[in-house]
């Protein structure tokens, strides 16, 4: 009677032999800060922002070839002028009429079109293929500067932070040094020496906008390096630092196996908002006629037409707004994918 009622005053629902562990979904830190990320609708908006610009400027080409980044219309535009004249032989009136046809070698500032879907620049050039191109430029430029100088703002910062002492005030000192320099004057000085290499034929054209993005990369660098500093400054007297201390680890794995991979989060951060005032001081050298130069372009150089023909300014817009919009959706996109970063890596700073 007594195992009869036992058996009663258990649920048939409940099996006794899984353990409670079994019903509870563990997740992993990197699909939770994916949960984080993905919380945010601006955080979705900028990802969707930077694709879609990354698919525009890199696979767009693919489908939109009938024109290349340094072909100019030679179409043309034919003018026709109809004069006359008379003169009068031996009391004789003769009346002559004659035709002038001036021709314009490019297509210059052609309204859209088909053959033009965003018409052409005060050069002849395809609106819409120079924006495909000027976007791969400018992207591809302000990515290789942040990853160059994240790199070496890591390593310069870890081992002023790890090792402190004269290190750390010998590269604090480089660095004061290096934010006072006045940036711009020393880029309209880089500039103008390399128009007199490219007149000489010391290098070409196209390098010009890489040689300044590494300049900036040199005097940009402090900034990573103060924040890797300040990281591990703390983060070397932790308990996990004592234990490999203890341990005996070599000083580059306490670096970069256990002070470095606690930095990232920030790191990350900090790299996709750099991305952003990338893009835009490309853009300004390439306003200011420091960057590319025709027949190469960049996002920044197209809007730069507006600086010396103010008839493209009023009257032909789809000149110079497209270029506009695409570095607005560019610098957009990257903050808002790393606001969501950072609330991602730190929740309780949302707070």
């Amino acid at each position: 009677m007594e195992e009869k009622i036992e058996n009663q005053a258990q649920p048939a629902n409940v099996d006794q032999e899984t353990p409670l562990d079994k019903n509870v979904r563990m997740m992993s830190p990197t699909q939770m800060l994916l949960r984080r990320f993905f919380r945010s609708k601006l955080s979705i908006l900028g990802l969707v922002m930077i694709v879609s610009l990354f698919l525009f400027c890199f696979a767009g080409p693919l489908v939109y070839n009938k024109w290349g980044e340094t072909d100019l219309d030679k179409s043309g535009k034919v003018k026709y002028d109809v004069a006359s004249d008379s003169y009068t032989v031996d009391g004789v009136t003769y009346n002559v009429r004659w035709t002038l046809e001036t021709v314009e070698e490019d297509n210059k500032l052609a309204a859209p079109s088909a053959q033009h879907p965003l018409g052409t620049d005060d050069q002849g050039y395809d609106v819409l293929a120079r924006l495909m191109y000027g976007g791969r430029t400018s992207l591809l430029v302000s990515f290789m500067t942040v990853f160059l100088l994240t790199i070496f703002g890591v390593i310069i910062g870890g081992i002023a932070g790890f090792f402190g002492g004269w290190a750390d005030n010998l590269i604090m000192r480089i660095c004061d040094v290096l934010i006072c320099l006045p940036g711009i004057p020393i880029l309209l000085i880089l500039s103008t020496a390399m128009d007199g290499w490219v007149d000489q034929g010391m290098m070409e054209e196209s390098w010009r906008i890489y040689i300044l993005m590494m300049f900036l990369t040199f005097i940009s660098w402090p900034g990573t390096a103060r924040l890797v500093r300040g990281q591990i400054l703390s983060l070397r007297e932790q308990e996990f630092m004592v234990a490999a201390e203890a341990m005996g680890f070599s000083t580059s794995r306490k670096i970069f196996k256990h002070l470095i991979p606690n930095v990232m989060p920030q790191l990350i951060v900090q790299m996709s908002l750099s991305l952003g005032s990338m893009i835009l001081y490309e853009s300004t050298l390439s306003y200011l006629g420091m960057g590319i130069k025709p027949p190469y372009t960049a996002w920044g150089s197209m809007i730069q037409v507006i600086t010396t023909n103010t008839n493209v300014l009023e009257n032909h817009l789809y000149v110079w707004v497209p270029a506009g919009v695409c570095i607005v959706i560019a610098v957009l996109g990257f903050n808002f994918v790393g606001d969501g970063l950072r609330d991602a890596l730190d929740p309780k700073g949302r707070r």
